[in-house]
């Protein structure tokens, strides 16, 4: 078995990963991520057998990073998160480990896990745990976006915008004038955004349908967006390549 942990304060991950290799000599540690972002990369490159991942982490969130796994890595969240959310986990029978971790309770946690190795897990339970935890009450939408840079603080009207892209600690702002950055992640842009103007293409991706001029496909049938006003092409993740099919 292989695993990769996923925290932005590294001591804790040192911590976690010491644990690990007392409770579970076996288990081989492929990489310690510090954020969101790497821990989706390595995970996509080394598809571990399980990702542990804090819930905050810069870039991309915890929750964010498990919905966007396309492989079979299987995910134990490392969480300070309310008592609502652990209870979200329980009912979902999703594995969790609250902050600070404690020895009697990974070791637990990993019981069940070797438990779980032998059957294959139905996605289906953790897919819809993760829509319950990612969904948010319903906010007014965002009309403009603010961005700091220097001591200048730029209004950046929301039609706008090209695409939202999380880069590492941050997220990109794409306008034909240039690109700004926020700290404000994907999940909350998504919640505050026209749903039917801005669509995710990738765990790390909303684009603007307004200013979609093509798509390509390459030589091994991966879809990448053209939008008008930005020579970048944007990746479509295969999970949602369907919002695709009737254009």
């Amino acid at each position: 078995m292989r695993a990769l942990i996923a925290d932005d304060e590294p001591h804790l991950a040192l911590y976690l990963q010491q644990q690990l290799a007392m409770l579970w000599p076996e288990l081989e540690i492929v990489q310690l991520a510090n954020n969101g972002v790497e821990a989706a990369q390595g995970i996509a490159t080394l598809q571990p057998e399980l990702a542990f991942l804090d819930i905050q982490m810069p870039g991309l969130t915890g929750l964010e990073v498990a919905q966007g796994i396309e492989g079979a890595t299987k995910v134990v969240f490392v969480t300070a998160y309310d008592s609502h959310a652990v209870e979200a986990f329980e009912h979902a029978a999703l594995d969790y480990i609250l902050k600070p971790v404690k020895t009697e309770r990974l070791a637990r946690t990993l019981e069940r896990i070797r438990a779980a190795c032998a059957p294959a897990q139905d996605d289906a339970r953790l897919s819809r745990a993760l829509a319950r935890l990612l969904a948010a009450p319903p906010q007014p939408r965002l009309r403009y976006i603010r961005a700091a840079q220097g001591e200048l603080t730029y209004q950046v009207a929301v039609e706008d915008v090209l695409f939202f892209h999380a880069d590492d600690k941050y997220t990109v702002v794409a306008t034909r004038a240039g690109e700004h950055l926020i700290r404000t992640s994907l999940t909350e842009l998504a919640a505050q955004l026209d749903p039917e103007r801005f669509w995710q293409v990738h765990r790390s991706t909303l684009v603007n349908l307004a200013f979609l001029d093509g798509t390509r496909r390459d030589e091994s049938g991966r879809l990448f967006l053209r939008v008008r006003g930005h020579a970048r092409e944007l990746p479509v993740s295969r999970a949602f390549v369907h919002l695709f099919k009737p254009m």
